[in-house]
């Protein structure tokens, strides 16, 4: 298999299965990166989640999955070992997201890889790390928001604790993994030694707390909640019903209070002594965003945005996920990608890095489409 890109002539095996590994995984491949899929006779158990398929593919699947190739391996046995072993030998990385129990027991870390390539580099990706009495808790994107305060600290002050509507710690975690991969793949090609890197989804979503976290740690209390999302200090920075839709706008300079104020008609807020400076506004954030709700209520959310962001001012209105991926912006940087199948085009979210080689997406592999092409009989 030919490939372009940054990372052509890498070659990782990937262990995965759902969507942090296999997320982590498929930005690489797209950027060049030879991804061997190492499935099991019934393969990622996300093959079968949705019943969405697009020539064949499963939908979900393939948003996680494309420019990889799949072969099947039994972990369990002699020969599985001995096939995975010569794969092992020609890879620079091994990816896993499992339990550090099974990760051991199947030798998928360094210290059982090692005598095989000692230049190979082994991520686990795992739930709250390798090691340690937490180590094979059951884990889950949504449980780790529910154990990292992240859902403690999502919702309206008097309202119950909520989850975004996506999967953020699965997907921070993957882009994580793949910064450490890369990073100790560097190190290894430089000492000719790999090693074990350790990821977890708890550290990862805890390390994204970076702010609210130093507050408390020093001596600030747990940033409460702020209705509308708002922000734990610069104010007005949330979301504001209009007379048509919410606007999301986000103010931290005096200078761009300045324009707000004067494009309000409302110049005399910009010199109140209670809204003058960042943290005036913030001490006074209730009565502040009272007037404020009462001044966007008299237009739309789209029309304040057309007002405002010519003025430097960070402001949208907010809109579906239709509406993002139909857009005039996400044409023109190709972040809708197509891949023709015999039922039709494929269309998924491309990959946000852009490098000077343009990448090249093709479909996800078949369920162990390559085994003969690897392993051959």
């Amino acid at each position: 298999m030919t490939a372009s890109g940054p990372l052509a002539g890498m070659r990782i095996l990937e262990i995965g299965h759902i969507l942090a590994g296999p997320f982590a995984t498929m930005l690489l491949a797209d950027l060049g990166a030879d991804v061997i899929k190492v499935e099991s006779k019934s393969g990622d158990l996300s093959r079968e989640v949705s019943s969405q398929y697009v020539g064949g593919y499963n939908v979900y699947f393939a948003s996680l999955n494309r420019n990889k190739r799949s072969v099947h391996i039994d972990l369990a046995t002699d020969d599985g070992q001995a096939q995975l072993h010569r794969l092992v030998r020609e890879s620079d990385a091994l990816l896993v997201n499992m339990r550090p129990s099974a990760i051991r027991k199947l030798g998928l870390d360094y210290g059982s890889l090692c005598q095989v390539n000692p230049k190979v580099v082994c991520l686990a990706l795992t739930g709250y790390g390798l090691d340690g009495p937490e180590a094979d808790w059951p884990a889950f994107d949504y449980v780790i928001q529910a154990a990292v305060g992240l859902a403690a600290m999502t919702g309206d002050p008097d309202g119950p604790p909520m989850l975004p509507g996506y999967s953020a710690v699965d997907n921070s975690s993957a882009i994580m993994a793949a910064l450490g991969l890369l990073a100790n793949v560097h190190s290894a090609n430089a000492t000719g030694r790999g090693g074990q890197v350790d990821v977890s989804l708890f550290d990862t979503m805890l390390s994204q707390l970076n702010y609210k976290a130093a507050t408390y740690l020093n001596g600030g209390g747990v940033p409460p909640r702020q209705p509308a999302g708002g922000h734990s200090f610069y104010v007005p920075a949330q979301l504001f019903p209009t007379a048509d839709g919410h606007l999301a706008l986000f103010v931290t300079h005096d200078k761009f209070w300045r324009r707000l104020c004067d494009e309000l008609g409302e110049g005399g807020w910009a010199d109140d002594p209670r809204f003058a400076t960042m943290h005036a506004r913030s001490q006074h954030r209730v009565e502040l965003v009272a007037l404020l709700t009462a001044r966007l209520a008299t237009a739309s959310a789209v029309d304040w945005a057309d007002r405002l962001r010519p003025l430097g001012i960070a402001v949208s209105a907010v809109v579906g996920l239709d509406v993002a991926l139909e857009s005039d912006y996400v044409a023109r940087r190709g972040m809708v990608v197509t891949i023709p199948t015999e039922d039709g085009p494929l269309r998924m979210v491309g990959n946000p890095i852009r490098t000077s080689e343009s990448a090249d997406f093709r479909p996800p592999p078949r369920l162990h489409e390559h085994t003969q092409e690897l392993l051959g009989d």
